[in-house]
């Protein structure tokens, strides 16, 4: 599933260069995360980068609305990555 930015954000701005789907963008008053776009970082890191690097907790959350599957997400991943393999131990 996707994750999703809620309103606890404090457009700090540290998760948009972390995303390596570029999935998040600066909106009116808090980054937001397209679905479309985000992998959960499957194909890229072990764990999403986001709310790795958020300095506030639960800010950065899977987005209930956007359920996917593991396999789901990679083939995501692949779409967007098109020629690459994913990382190891990242899916």
């Amino acid at each position: 599933m996707a994750y999703k930015i809620t309103d606890e954000c404090i457009s700090c701005g540290a998760c948009e260069p972390e995303c390596p789907n570029e999935a998040i963008t600066e909106g009116e008053t808090i980054y937001d995360i397209d679905p479309d776009k985000c992998t959960e970082c499957v194909g890229s890191h072990e764990t999403p980068k986001c709310a790795e690097v958020c300095p506030i907790d639960d800010c950065c959350i899977p987005d209930e609305e956007h359920k996917e599957s593991k396999e789901q997400l990679l083939e995501k991943w692949h779409k967007s990555h098109p020629g690459e393999e994913p990382a190891a131990g990242t899916f």
